[in-house]
């Protein structure tokens, strides 16, 4: 009934409802107005009581439009902030309530007390030290070298822009450089001024938003603690049934999706990581059709129960049996086909260490890995399928082995079986051999048994050969767990980049584990978000709720509001995927509740890029509208894009929020007189230029995808930060450009856009008027550096782009980046080169036609040497250079082989599309080559730097064909 309706807030419609209410005559008896609030059925076809007022009918799109007016049961502070946190998270907290799983129950109880704990303590924060957890500078960690002009090699003064009350005010000061990225352009700092009161009053803010949650919290009583029962620790080592053998027993299955004429089986294995631990079990032929029954069921495993590691899981895969008939010399011969079904994983002991017992049903997963061994997918999920109703259901029973719960012992009574003395052992050349191997090179038995008989030494000699020793340990005796364990304590502490191996799905140990994140306990702030990305993908192989990897990024992510603005994100992304779902939504309800000011920061974010995804929406439906008139679809769209970011609760919601991809940026408003508009890609990219707050007249753009997974994308720029990381370390500044980029959701995400850059492809074209002859003229890039710069300003940019070629060419041979066409390599004004768009890694290069298109190692055309050569014919001085740049990058790199292998490895469950087995890392060793020694590594680098060379021109053939196809001039 009200004009724009759909765009009212809620606290709009409370008073109309009210004044309405005052003409019935039961209108006395529902007392105070804010003792109500609305519940709505929301897009889930859940209930959802809509606590925040400020919401927008528009923001939460009821899938009906009604809301109903019900009590509140119970102090509205409470309510309101887990309404803003279940939005926030975008999973309601009401869902987590409902969870029927004392594990759940357990660890947010935990959680609860820990944030309060925590909140508290940020309340005796002076301001100075609220200031440093929130806005932690990043200060260069060493003093560098003094700054020079970059052509001479001649002392220069660093100029210095200062931002106060939106003015500027220069410094001319000779200092050493402090700010790395600005140094690296060659762009005066820009730092921005702000007066203690403006920091002052932004403090008492939070600490008051704060004090009022923490003394409603404290004024309620708290709830009464259950009575304590003492279960009795029994350990599987002093049990009257030692010897047993550990066996469940399958019951049925129910909607076993198998063929009519198949006999199903279920398979069953307990694995330790990827370790078998012994034989797996198969059950007999289930009877039934419909609903199968296993007879003889008991299926029984050559391990006793004492001998059980703490995390081993019970995996299962049911897979049907047919008959295959083969004709062969005349005759028929049947020959047994089998076909996997679904699979399912569990845990032997629960989160408190009990060995289960009794019935459980598991919903089974239908889509699994190829090439399973023994059809088990021990790398998959512990969590059950959350779709019960079209998934398979296998029931089993775990028997009871004794009267008492078996709990598996604490680590004191494990250490009681460590009899192993320290002996002096004669170290062996074949040691040192074996435990320099990369991560990817198999250990055979004699290895194993040669790495245990000498893990003294190996602790003396090679510490960094830990996660060896680990593999060589049989975690199927608990004499050597024990044993293991004791060693564990004084085994030396390992650098932060080496412990990041042990949390790989190679190492459940809790002890391990445990060990490995008191390791990284040392790493810098700035280190810690260089790893973030894996680390949270690790999380995945944890399981249970409660672990060490949890609580130390809780942990560090409350003290840095910067980590947990990006542990927020890389977990919030991916919220909507079942086997993480529940996992990840605990984690994020522990932050926002440790982290209360930071909530309405985040949910600004979440707010804004639900309208960029709305314009998104609206574009796609108005290009397929008008799909028949190009010239007509271009004009709707982009009048119909810029009229919805106009709208008031568009660019409310839009303006004044911290970029995603940068928090320290302050976006206040979209640029609407810049050519902010929609990209000509099938799913329609929104490119949206902003104001940067912080620094007047500065502008960011900013790219927002729809329809595009960016997680290849992220991890492949992060190990270009990496890479670029480990140069600096050496003393090699290739001057890579690894612009930002997040993903943000379901096939959504942001990409930061490079200021003033250009493509190879709008270059060339600009410098032609024929499309086919563009990618020949070998002139047209040095021309348009020339165009932008002169005299030093034109040497100093032909030596950035030396470096970041030379940087790009070493980093997109050893990734085996492909689909390298002159639209996906950009140059800078500055002269930097840098690549876009990494949709194809790990030697995954297209092809047509079972023909690669991609015949080089890497992109080195002529007429990017004309330019390394200053245009000059022979001059073989500056290519040299480049080939050297080249060469002692790619040496670099192999140093640190093994971290490059570690990263990729911790990535293989996330699900990207080129990373999904320990094969497609294979192809890094490869690039790498290790195993060999530097002097071979360097002879093949060598023959593909030649090789890049003298294939070149299969390159500009390729150019010329995607520049005919898309003539993309802009």
């Amino acid at each position: 009934r009200y004009p724009g309706a759909f765009c009212l807030d809620l606290w709009f419609c409370s008073p109309l409802l009210w004044k309405q209410a005052q003409s019935f005559p039961l209108f006395p008896a529902l007392g105070e107005m804010e003792s109500h609030m609305f519940e709505c059925v929301n897009q889930a076809a859940v209930h959802e009581e809509l606590e925040d007022e400020t919401r927008r009918l528009c923001d939460i799109r009821p899938f009906l439009p009604v809301l109903k007016l019900v009590t509140r049961n119970c102090g509205r502070a409470e309510r309101l902030l887990d309404s803003k946190i279940g939005v926030l998270i975008g999973k309601g907290l009401h869902e987590l309530d409902a969870i029927n799983d004392q594990e759940v129950k357990d660890f947010r109880s935990k959680m609860f007390r820990m944030s309060e704990e925590r909140m508290q303590r940020v309340q005796m924060m002076t301001w100075m030290e609220w200031l440093q957890a929130c806005f932690s500078p990043q200060l260069e960690t060493s003093g560098g070298a003094t700054i020079t002009d970059g052509v001479a090699e001649r002392p220069a003064d660093l100029k210095v822009i200062i931002h106060f009350d939106q003015s500027q005010v220069r410094v001319l000061h000779p200092v050493t450089p402090y700010i790395r990225l600005c140094i690296q352009v060659k762009e005066p700092p820009h730092l921005t001024l702000v007066h203690t009161s403006t920091v002052k009053a932004m403090f008492d803010k939070e600490i008051s938003a704060i004090g009022a949650v923490v003394s409603r919290k404290s004024s309620n009583p708290p709830l009464p603690l259950p009575p304590k029962r003492r279960v009795p620790t029994v350990s599987p080592r002093k049990l009257e049934c030692e010897h047993d053998l550990f066996k469940i027993v399958l019951v049925s299955g129910s909607k076993v999706n198998a063929e009519e004429t198949a006999k199903v089986q279920v398979r069953a294995g307990l694995f330790h990581g990827t370790e078998l631990l012994c034989k797996p079990a198969v059950s007999s032929e289930s009877s039934g059709r419909s609903d199968h029954t296993w007879k003889d069921s008991t299926l029984e495993f050559d391990i006793a129960v004492c001998d059980l590691p703490r995390m081993t899981r019970l995996c299962f895969a049911i897979y049907a049996v047919m008959d295959k008939v083969k004709k062969q010399n005349g005759k028929k011969k049947k020959k047994k086909k089998k076909k996997c079904l679904s699979w399912v994983n569990t845990m032997v002991f629960d989160y408190k260490g009990q060995l289960k017992t009794g019935d459980i049903i598991l919903h089974c997963w239908s889509s699994f890995p190829d090439e399973l061994e023994e059809m088990l997918n021990p790398i998959g999920t512990i969590q059950t399928n959350p779709y019960t109703e079209n998934a398979t259901a296998l029931h089993i029973h775990f028997p009871e082995y004794s009267s008492h719960p078996i709990i598996f012992p604490p680590f004191d009574k494990v250490r009681q079986h460590d009899d192993l003395m320290n002996t002096e052992t004669k170290f062996h050349i074949e040691l040192k051999e074996i435990m320099e191997r990369d991560p990817l090179s198999q250990l055979c038995e004699n290895e194993k048994d040669l790495i245990w008989t000498l893990r003294y030494d190996c602790r003396e000699n090679f510490p960094q050969s830990l996660p060896k020793l680990l593999l060589s340990v049989k975690w199927s005796k608990h004499e050597d767990m024990a044993q293991l364990q004791a060693l564990l304590q004084i085994w030396p502490k390992l650098s932060p980049r080496d412990a990041l191996e042990l949390l790989d799905f190679n190492y459940p140990d809790q002890y391990v584990r445990e060990y490995a994140v008191g390791c990284l306990s040392d790493m810098s702030d700035e280190e810690l978000s260089q790893y973030l990305l894996q680390l949270v993908q690790v999380l995945r192989y944890e399981p249970y709720y409660d672990c060490a990897l949890t609580h130390f990024l809780l942990q560090r992510a409350q003290g840095n509001r910067k980590i947990g603005h990006f542990l927020f994100w890389h977990l919030r992304s991916e919220i909507h995927m079942p086997a993480v779902s529940v996992q990840f939504a605990l984690i994020l309800e522990a932050y926002c509740r440790g982290s209360i000011p930071h909530i309405e920061v985040l949910k600004k974010q979440v707010e804004a890029l639900s309208k960029l995804k709305s314009v998104n929406e609206l574009i796609k439906l108005g290009t397929i509208k008008n799909a028949r008139s190009k010239t007509k679809e271009a004009m709707l769209t982009k009048e119909a894009m810029m009229t919805c970011l106009r709208q008031s609760g568009y660019s409310e919601t839009l303006s004044d929020l911290h970029s995603p991809l940068n928090p320290n940026i302050l976006l206040s408003g979209i640029k609407y007189d810049d050519p902010c508009r929609y990209m000509d890609s099938k799913m329609k990219p929104l490119w949206i230029v902003y104001n940067n707050k912080l620094l007047g007249g500065d502008t960011r753009g900013i790219i927002f995808k729809n329809g595009d997974d960016l997680r290849q994308d992220m991890l492949t720029l992060q190990i270009l930060r990496l890479m670029d990381l480990l140069w600096k370390e050496a003393n090699l500044d290739l001057r890579i450009v690894p612009y930002g980029c997040l993903a943000t959701g379901d096939r959504a995400g942001l990409i930061e856009v490079v200021s003033s850059a250009d493509t190879i492809a709008n270059i060339q074209l600009t410098s032609s008027n024929v499309a086919a002859a563009a990618a020949f003229n070998k002139d047209a890039l040095l021309n348009w550096l020339k165009e932008r710069n002169s005299g030093d300003a034109l040497e100093r940019a032909i030596e950035e782009f030396t470096l970041s070629c030379a940087g790009y060419c070493v980093a997109t041979y050893v990734l085996g980046i492909g689909d390298r066409h002159s639209d996906n390599i950009m140059v800078r004004s500055t002269g930097q080169l840098f690549h876009i768009d990494f949709g194809h890694i790990l030697g995954n290069f297209k092809s047509k036609f079972g023909i690669k298109r991609e015949r080089v190692p890497f992109i080195l055309t002529h007429d990017f040497i004309h330019v390394i050569q200053q245009g000059k014919t022979g001059y073989t001085e500056k290519f040299g250079s480049f080939r050297q740049y080249c060469e002692e990058a790619y040496l670099i790199l192999r140093k640190n082989g093994t971290l490059f292998i570690t990263l990729f490895a911790l990535m293989l469950t996330a699900g990207l599309p080129e990373l999904t087995s320990v094969k497609d890392i294979q192809y890094l060793k490869d690039s790498l080559a290790l195993g060999k020694t530097d002097d071979e590594a360097l002879k093949q680098f060598r023959q593909k730097f030649d090789e890049a060379l003298r294939e070149s021109w299969t390159t500009k053939v390729n150019w010329m064909a995607h520049n005919v196809a898309k003539d993309n001039r802009s």
